[in-house]
Parts: structure tokens; sequence; C-alpha cells
């Protein structure tokens, strides 16, 4: 190990956060450990599966820790026997309580998917595009006992590409190339960063809570803005739905069209034809390209009109949602 190099522990769990582990493992700082979550069950078949960066770690041969929580004197003298000079937590998904954070010489640093203070929190890519945001980008912080409060070490900014009708995957995937360089130049010369460390303006803080599955059912009393970005924010998770003749329509893209509302209620199709299911809203038409229903596969709207037609008939209308209705 070169003088210029630390001695890191990561922490992840994610595709997001293995793509910082991959540029920490294959850069000049030695990596004395990996946490990540414990293997659960995932998929259709609720299967248990390993992280995506277990599955690296293992790959890479760095030692591998998957505790349940770091609240234990074990777990935290464990990773205090590790020696490392710091600890990088990237979507790892389990609180440091502040025994944790004081353990590394020179702390703990967190790349967060979002330009701090704006979306603090679980979901900030999702948050981000569902908002209307037209910025984004990665923040790197030196982490503290709140929920990304933390003072903040580097930025680096993108635009949110509303649009060519950005969703979150491709928003993912481009934060996800622009924090691992990022996070290299910052531990690059960590001190120097963390002297000039800026504080985060609570007042300007919002949070980017936890999606629920239940958000991806569609009221088609919204404006059609709102609802084309609800479902580009909520691709691939949990996927935005309707409810028609009993059926749970998975939408998986549609886009505004021009036009005011038409006088039918909110949720009547208005035409179905290979330019997309037109759907009536509070303010304008929704045009469905993408879909998905129960048993098949995603495919565009087009495609599915040659088999069910019938279902989209113009006239046919979604139904509304309304308390007590599944997510």
């Amino acid at each position: 190990m070169s003088d210029s190099s630390l001695r890191v522990i990561f922490a992840g769990t994610p595709a997001f956060a293995a793509r910082h582990l991959k540029a920490l493992a294959a850069g000049p700082h030695e990596l004395a450990a990996v946490y990540t979550q414990p293997d659960r069950p995932a998929g259709r078949g609720r299967k248990v599966q390993a992280s995506p960066v277990k599955q690296l770690a293992l790959d890479a041969g760095v030692p591998l820790l998957q505790p349940g929580s770091l609240r234990g004197a074990d777990v935290q003298a464990e990773m205090a026997g590790l020696g490392a000079d710091l600890l990088v937590v990237v979507a790892y998904g389990l609180i440091l309580p502040a025994e944790i954070l004081a353990i590394p010489r020179l702390g703990c640093i967190n790349v967060h998917a979002s330009l701090l203070p704006r979306w603090r929190g679980a979901a900030p890519i999702q948050r981000a595009i569902e908002a209307g945001d037209e910025r984004t980008g990665i923040t790197i912080m030196q982490m503290d006992a709140g929920l990304d409060t933390g003072d903040m070490l580097a930025t680096a900014e993108c635009e949110i590409d509303h649009r060519g009708r950005e969703d979150a995957a491709s928003l993912h995937d481009r934060l996800a190339a622009m924090g691992p360089p990022l996070l290299l130049e910052v531990l690059g010369d960590i001190e120097r960063y963390q002297g000039a460390a800026a504080a985060q303006d609570d007042a300007l803080a919002t949070y980017a809570d936890k999606i629920d599955k239940a958000e991806g059912r569609l009221d088609w009393r919204r404006g059609v803005v709102e609802l084309e970005r609800q479902i580009r924010a909520f691709n691939p998770f949990p996927v935005c739905h309707g409810v028609l003749d009993g059926e749970r329509v998975r939408i998986w893209e549609a886009w505004s069209l021009a036009g005011a509302a038409a006088d039918d209620p909110p949720g009547t199709i208005l035409s179905a034809d290979d330019g997309g299911i037109a759907v009536n809203c509070g303010d304008g038409r929704l045009a469905i390209r993408r879909l998905q229903l129960p048993g098949g596969s995603a495919m565009p709207a087009a495609e599915l009109l040659r088999s069910r037609s019938a279902l989209f008939a113009p006239g046919r209308r979604f139904e509304p949602p309304g308390p007590g209705t599944e997510g």
C-alpha cells in the first residue's frame, strides 16, 4: 500500500453500490472488507439471492461480512479490528450507529444519488423524476448521526431528460456511472476535501420516502404531466398500473398528448391504435405505449392490441382508485 492510498471498508448492497465497489477494487486503495445486507428472498420464486455487492466481493476475493445489524458490540469490535482509515457507504440499507461512525480514523463517507439537501432518504432518483426536477446528481458527504444530513465533500450534477422521457432505470444508470470517478477523486485527497466540507442548509431539505407499491396505482383524475412523470419514476419498480375490467394492467411507458381532456370521465379510453392507447385524464390525454397484462410480458401497445383489442375498446374505462383499493 502506497503512502497516498487508504485502507477502506466498503458497505453497500444493490447494483448502484456494486458499481462503486468495482471502481474501488480496481483503484489504488486497499479494501479491508466489504459489508452487505444478509441474503434475502427476491423475484417471483422468492429464492434467496446474494446482493450484487456480495457477488462482486466474492469474485474479487475481498473479506465479506453480512451482519443483520451494526448495533451489537461484537459487530462493532470486529469492524474496529479491521484497522480501516475510512468507511465508504453506498446504498447499504442499514443504520450506522454512532459507535460505527467513530471507528475509522477518517470517519465514514456516503455516496448519495441526489444534490443534497434535496431528496434526503431512500428513493432520491424516483422522487426527483416524480417531482419534475430539472437537475439531480451525486453528493459525497461526511456521515453524521442524521439521515443524509452530513457536511458535503463534493458534488457532480446532471440534467434529468424529461423531454427524452427519462425513467428511473436510465437515470439510475447515469448516476451510477457518475459516482465512482467522483468517489475516487475524493479519496485521492480525502483530508483536503474534508477540510473544505460545506454544511447543508436544512431549510432546503426534502425527503425521498421509500417507494410503497400502493403508490403505483394511477389516479386518472390527476394531470397528464404528473401521471407521465409518475410512470417514468416508478419504472422499473414498482411499475404503475390501472385496473380495467378487473385486470391489473401494468403501464411501463406512456406519453402525454397535446390537447385538452375530453368530456368523458377520467380513465376512459378514447382511442386504441398503433400510436398507443389514449386515456382521458384530469387535464389532458395520456397515450399508453408499453404495457403488460397478468401472466404476460411487457409489450408495445400496438402488439397487444392484435390479440386483446376488445379489452381496450374506446369507451371502456379504467376503474377509479378508492378507499381500500389494492395498490
